[in-house]
């Protein structure tokens, strides 16, 4: 039995040394000059992963806590609301918005199956909307819907609609450049790409969003925006904060400016690809097969037949330490997942590709030795020869 644990979940995941040093720091006064230097410091940082000039709040909250924030902030009792549902985060945030009394019609595409601008635009012609809710990468289905696309056809059809995107587990992973694709409130996670423990969670506000707070009538306090404004004015969160992910945040941010945007998305990409073309190579099927809409955070394998996913599971644990996910909903049965957003390398893939490949065979599965991992360095190999090429 391994007595090494190996993450690669869709969240939470590993975090970086020098990050959870940071959390060891002694804490500080919250309503004190030290805290508002971080504070302010951190959400610029912010800023500059979420490409916009929009106001970033950071509460302490999970994901979902923030797609609750998102719906409680804009929206009124019986606003009439879109919500894109291509997996099980879809299905969530329409709920949350449902809860606190909007009326919610569901543009659903089967699970594995993108949201495409063509099935929105047919939804908005001749309805309006309040609110369009849009799930930018969706883990259950490893699925990431184009954004960018879809977020155009709402501004053709219906310009002042509000577009409330959750990207908890995307933003970090793929480009989602707020300002230019003219999103009103985006959320992320600090347990994903962001390679921070669990316990923060961000949001994004346009001015569009902040003339529907305005008018906004569904109950909230603790995930009140114009609170989290107010003090944010004066270096504060209204409520105390998670000092420590707040020490870990500000770490994690320097290491990711560092490497810079686009270098980040291109590992994403590159660890997706690798993943992919591995499974392909053990003749595994996968959840998303176009590789346009492929999850650039989590990759979702068909088990091959007469091996349940969670024997896969269980065996990759046991014998090798690598922790991956299991299916949700309607694939809970059919598929495992494998995480590769946040603090993960090349390496990191090809060890898990070869420890799958070991379980398959001791599980009676045919495969070609080695064939996984040969598959991820050709690809590997093609993409850092683009990169070279592209300087």
């Amino acid at each position: 039995m391994s007595e090494t644990m190996r993450i690669m979940l869709p969240g939470p995941t590993p975090i970086p040394d020098s990050v959870l040093r940071e959390m060891a720091r002694p804490m500080i006064n919250h309503r004190g000059k030290e805290f508002r230097v971080l504070f302010e410091s951190i959400t610029e940082d912010l800023k500059w992963a979420y490409q916009t000039r929009n106001d970033v709040f950071i509460l302490t909250t999970s994901g979902s806590g923030a797609m609750e924030a998102a719906i409680v902030n804009t929206l009124s009792p019986s606003d009439r609301v879109l919500a894109c549902v291509a997996g099980e985060f879809g299905k969530r945030f329409a709920q949350i918005a449902e809860t606190y009394g909007a009326s919610v019609d569901r543009l659903e595409a089967p699970y594995g199956s993108p949201i495409t601008p063509e099935m929105v635009a047919d939804k908005l012609r001749g309805v309006h909307y309040k609110a369009v809710l849009v799930t930018h990468n969706e883990t259950s289905t490893a699925l990431l819907n184009p954004v960018g696309e879809i977020a155009a056809v709402i501004r053709q059809a219906l310009p002042d609609a509000l577009i409330l995107v959750d990207s908890v587990s995307g933003l970090g992973t793929a480009p989602l450049p707020v300002d230019d694709w003219d999103l009103d409130v985006v959320l992320a996670g600090a347990q994903k790409a962001f390679m921070v423990p669990p316990g923060l969670a961000f949001a994004s506000v346009s001015p569009r969003a902040w003339a529907a707070h305005a008018e906004a009538r569904m109950p909230r306090f603790y995930f009140d925006f114009g609170q989290a404004r107010d003090f944010a004015r004066k270096g504060q969160t209204p409520w105390t904060p998670a000092i420590s992910l707040f020490f870990a945040l500000a770490r994690a941010m320097e290491m990711l400016k560092a490497e810079g945007l686009e270098t980040i998305y291109a590992r994403h990409d590159r660890l997706m690809r690798m993943v992919r073309a591995g499974a392909r190579a053990l003749g595994l099927g996968l959840v998303q097969n176009d590789d346009r809409y492929a999850s650039r955070a989590v990759t979702g394998i068909y088990s091959p037949e007469g091996l349940h996913p969670s024997r896969i599971q269980a065996l990759l644990q046991e014998k090798f330490g690598y922790v991956v996910a299991g299916g949700q909903g309607p694939l809970v049965d059919t598929i495992f997942r494998v995480g590769h957003l946040g603090y993960y390398d090349d390496t990191d893939m090809l060890g898990l590709l070869a420890a799958l490949e070991a379980v398959l065979s001791e599980s009676a599965i045919s495969v070609q030795p080695g064939a996984a991992v040969g598959a991820a360095l050709e690809v590997r190999r093609q993409s850092l020869h683009r990169a070279q090429e592209s300087i």
